[in-house]
């Protein structure tokens, strides 16, 4: 589906599928080979178009914000928000963080979140309020 909304159809979108149907993995652990698994979602590990796939998959990611300005370096996403005061920061953050679920939930992903690291900072400048996420 993402696929076609980038405009890849046809011959190549039939491709891409092949490409990642009926694939099977095996991990190696302590000198023996487990028994082959097919592979129920992802990309091959080291497979050349893995990092491009996952680009694609998860790109749209940084437009589910509504409040938060959302940053995105290969696997890893930094949400910022600003507000004037608490209450205002903590309805923004709730309602983005509605939205990233709903966008996970559609996209089959879960939210892996160490609430140690949860709030990387939180500092006051010109009377805004900072967090990031």
């Amino acid at each position: 589906m993402k696929l076609d909304y980038i405009g890849v159809r046809g011959h190549a979108l039939e491709w891409v599928n092949s490409y990642l149907l009926n694939i099977f993995q095996a991990v190696y652990i302590n000198g023996v080979l487990s028994d082959k698994a097919i592979l129920k979602c992802g990309v091959p590990q080291g497979s050349i178009l893995g990092p491009l796939l996952c680009f694609i998959y998860i790109n749209d990611l940084a437009n589910v914000a509504d409040y938060a300005t959302t940053r995105m370096y290969a696997d890893d996403t930094n949400t910022t928000f600003t507000a004037k005061n608490i209450l205002e920061l903590q309805h923004h953050m709730n309602v983005d963080l509605q939205y990233l679920q709903n966008w996970l939930t559609a996209n089959g992903l879960t939210l892996n979140v160490l609430i140690k690291g949860l709030f990387e900072a939180t500092t006051i400048l010109h009377d805004e309020i900072h967090a990031s996420v």
